[in-house]
């Protein structure tokens, strides 16, 4: 049995899409992760072989004005689950992110490169790994992953979608870079890291690099041929500056997945327009 700790999230509502008799999710109301006694109640009672740590504070710029929840749930909690899957040889796949480094870089990061968080988000994640990293004989799988979207929830896809339906034009940043990465490809990595009990920390997003602005290109393209949208608007490249916000992005986000050849060669990996098409397919069947 595999425990996924989070049910509303977009990667918990992957993993529970999965249908497998072997996941089961708990969410904020079935456990309590920043309670130690908690967390070994239920999880002795579910009798796990491995635990997915899905859930986390992910609201980067209310992090800024909110540093002891971030931190709670991010740093705290995560080291209570590490804590017990140690004590009781369970295997920990923790999921965290690109904003553990601060973007100044011209080449794809690698999982050795030194964590340099920019804000309190960031920063909460990097706590919440190096807590895991001092755990003794804890056996974990760290996944870090970025621009994260999915069918399920809010995301920047659905964002999209709704503004071009609503607006006459956008700008959208073009001086960020990464990789979008839909959350189904990456309920199936975290599945294999808990079933073959990958150790380390690994770097997972599709393939292909784009900025914001090409992403939401991309978005309307595919989505307007699929009838999601009725017609195409005006999208412009504005600047990171152009676009202010309370926690500063990191403006390179491109992750080194070198490993991924050997510790996750059973997964398929696919181009991140592959990935947008499937997905926005997946809409236009349920609608």
């Amino acid at each position: 049995m595999i425990i996924v700790i989070g049910k509303s999230g977009q990667l918990a509502q992957e993993l529970a899409a999965l249908d497998r008799e072997d996941i089961r999710c708990l969410g904020r109301n079935d456990i309590d992760i920043t309670d130690s006694q908690d967390v070994a109640n239920k999880l002795a009672a579910c009798q796990p072989t491995a635990v997915i740590n899905a859930a986390a504070y992910t609201a980067v710029d209310k992090a800024q004005s909110d540093e002891v929840a971030a931190y709670k749930l991010n740093h705290e909690a995560v080291a209570v689950l590490g804590e017990y899957c140690a004590a009781h040889n369970l295997h920990l796949v923790h999921v965290s992110t690109d904003y553990v480094f601060n973007g100044q870089y011209h080449r794809p990061i690698t999982p050795a490169t030194p964590r340099t968080p920019l804000g309190v988000y960031g920063a909460s994640k990097a706590a919440g790994e190096a807590a895991l990293e001092a755990i003794p004989k804890l056996s974990f799988t760290i996944i870090r992953t970025a621009w994260v979207y999915s069918r399920f929830g809010h995301n920047f896809v659905y964002t999209m979608l709704k503004l071009m339906a609503q607006k006459p034009a956008l700008g959208i940043v073009a001086d960020q870079i990464g990789t979008p990465t839909c959350a189904a490809g990456l309920a199936q990595a975290a599945v294999h890291a808990a079933q073959h009990r990958i150790s380390g920390i690994h770097h997972w997003t599709d393939t292909g690099v784009a900025s914001w602005f090409d992403f939401a290109v991309a978005i309307q393209r595919i989505a307007q041929h699929k009838g999601l949208l009725e017609k195409a608007i005006p999208i412009a490249p504005i600047t990171t500056e152009d676009f202010p916000t309370p926690a500063r992005r990191p403006a390179y986000s491109v992750l080194c997945k070198a490993s991924l050849a050997t510790a996750f060669a059973d997964i398929p990996q696919l181009h991140w327009e592959t990935r947008l098409t499937a997905m926005l397919s997946d809409i236009t069947i349920e609608n």
